[in-house]
């Protein structure tokens, strides 16, 4: 590494992998225990409503290490992207 180039941080970059692993054990929690990820995790969204959320795999822990703006703002990016 050469110390005379600058190096670039982004917290963003960070923050959206946090968000986007935590989904991923979430829905999977979810689905290990037999719930539709998809409308549990909505209904999670829209209510705020923690138990929405299984406490399987400390998928409710983590999710609320979240924000739900982050969240929504990390699935229209995906949804964007893959349009």
């Amino acid at each position: 590494m050469d110390a005379n180039n600058t190096m670039k941080f982004s917290v963003g970059n960070e923050k959206e992998r946090q968000v986007k692993e935590i989904l991923s054990i979430v829905y999977g929690a979810l689905v290990e225990k037999g719930y539709n990820p998809i409308s549990q995790m909505v209904g999670y969204i829209m209510s705020g409503d923690p138990t929405y959320i299984t406490s399987h795999n400390s998928a409710r822990k983590l999710i609320g290490r979240l924000e739900r703006d982050e969240i929504l703002d990390e699935l229209v990016k995906e949804y964007v992207k893959n349009l």
